[in-house]
């Protein structure tokens, strides 16, 4: 337990993250009259996954009008998908007109945070070594923030240029080189068409094909744009419609995996088109079910991947060297540059912070068989802090930004009644998260992500950490109040 005082004045609320969901809180907390709370931002800008992955080709897989916040809607995207600068400034804009700027603590990386249970405080250090005291600690780093790389002999000693999706050299020109692509997410499949026709020779390394179906998008036409800046509830109209369609597809993932058929017709039918080839196109059909993994949008990744320049290497890698790239039966293809489309250390969640509870437990610890927490939110043992886009809250189906917005009530709830009620702490009982997670991994072990492949959904052991197996407005039913009685409330 932490013997020294505190600070003179804790803050009420710290948050880590100014992407998506730690401005939506802090605006949230500004309406409800709550002025006494920081960001800790370990960059030197907002945006977070949107600022990261600036990636050639980066562009959201959820429609626009369903890609932006209910209280600050965007009548002026310029596509039906919208591209990452798009996204990009939507969040500075968010941040310059809700004057957050002033309560960002920018360059600022967080290394651990530990709870005093005598004051019902976090202490949270950074990086470098500044203290900062709160009641209530919010993670709002998401799934998605930390590349994985992958573990393969002799990746250090690569001589040539190598770097990830989310780290993107814009300094090295891919003109004329020959270039290796490791991974084929969703992240490969949208820069893969970029780069291709610069390049002079592609080798693509895929562990296992995936399905891929066409990306209904466009650019908007002046008119409607026009319409839409007119009459902004068509707006809210469009954005209604496409939740409904989106959310309709869970019934496919998780209530009736048969329905699956009908997206795999539609992706036979687009990988056809895209590809002419027998022999290309039996090496981009999948050996799994179709949703087990993620399944990805594009009107340009299989034509890319018809090119002549381009290759699909299927044999596992055994090792890098300092030329190139070496594959299971010996053959080295030597390459100018790497490239990681290896995605993220998505069920790794808080990591690499050190966060430690009641007692000192560490919350590493407590999640050693996978991440769990109640309602994605609240971990018994670790009072005070709220977790925004934590365990089980991604979708496959719909967009996170819904799920967000159902769980900043929740969360502004819990921080009021805080004070509301003289509280130390809040911590929400191990039976009540117990219980929770059984349900919750029961409806999962029926889903179409328990079919029989690995994913990042999944933890090393299996346990699917990641993603809400439900309808989101069932989780916004969840989440519209917090009861106190699931939790140990200590005065």
């Amino acid at each position: 337990m932490i013997k020294a005082s505190p600070p003179a004045a804790p803050l009420r609320v710290l948050i880590i993250g100014s992407g998506f969901g730690g401005m939506g809180l802090a605006i949230q907390l500004q309406k409800a009259g709550i002025s006494d709370f920081l960001l800790l931002e370990k960059a030197a800008e907002v945006g977070g996954t949107w600022r990261d992955n600036r990636y050639p080709g980066a562009a959201c897989d959820v429609p626009s009008h369903l890609y932006s916040f209910s209280f600050e809607p965007k009548t002026d995207w310029s596509r039906k998908f919208a591209p990452q600068a798009e996204i990009f400034a939507y969040l500075k804009h968010c941040s310059d007109k809700y004057g957050l700027r002033g309560q960002i603590r920018f360059n600022t990386e967080v290394a651990g945070a530990e709870f005093d249970e005598s004051l019902g405080l976090w202490r949270v250090t950074s990086v470098a070594g500044e203290v900062f005291t709160a009641q209530a600690l919010v993670s709002a780093c998401g799934q998605l923030n930390r590349p994985a790389y992958p573990r393969i002999p002799g990746l250090q000693t690569f001589q040539g240029e190598a770097f990830h999706s989310a780290r993107w050299n814009h300094a090295y020109d891919l003109r004329g080189k020959r270039v290796a692509v490791i991974g084929t997410g969703a992240s490969a499949i949208q820069f893969i068409p970029e780069i291709a026709p610069q390049v002079a020779q592609l080798h693509l390394f895929q562990r296992s094909a995936a399905y891929v179906i066409a990306k209904p998008d466009r650019a908007y036409r002046p008119w409607e744009l026009a319409v839409m800046r007119r009459l902004p509830g068509l707006q809210k109209l469009d954005r209604m419609l496409k939740y409904i369609q989106h959310e309709s597809r869970v019934l496919a993932f998780s209530t009736f995996p048969p329905l699956m058929r009908l997206m795999k017709f539609a992706f036979r039918l687009h990988l056809a088109r895209g590809i002419k080839d027998s022999g290309l196109r039996h090496q981009m059909t999948p050996d799994y079910p179709m949703g087990c993994k993620r399944i990805l949008i594009s009107n340009d990744y299989y034509p890319a991947l018809a090119r002549p320049n381009v290759a699909i290497v299927n044999d596992g890698i055994s090792a890098v060297t300092e030329r190139g790239v070496v594959t299971a039966d010996g053959r080295e293809r030597e390459v100018d540059a790497i490239i990681y489309g290896t995605g993220f250390a998505a069920t790794d969640f808080l990591a690499p912070m050190q966060i430690k509870g009641l007692g000192g437990r560490e919350l590493n610890q407590a999640w050693k068989e996978g991440a769990e927490a109640y309602l994605g939110i609240s971990v018994s043992g670790f009072p005070n802090l709220f977790i925004l886009y934590g365990p089980n809250t991604n979708l496959g189906h719909n967009s996170i930004i819904y799920m967000l917005e159902s769980q900043f009530p929740y969360v502004l709830s819990c921080i009021k009644q805080l004070a509301a009620q003289g509280l130390r702490y809040l911590d929400v009982k191990p039976a009540v998260q117990q219980a929770f997670n059984q349900r919750l991994q029961k409806v999962i072990h029926h889903s179409i992500w328990e079919q029989g492949c690995t994913s990042w959904y999944k933890t090393a052991a299996g346990k699917n950490t990641n993603n809400w197996p439900g309808f989101t407005f069932t989780y916004r039913q969840h989440t519209r109040a917090p009861e106190l009685k699931h939790y140990d409330c200590i005065r």
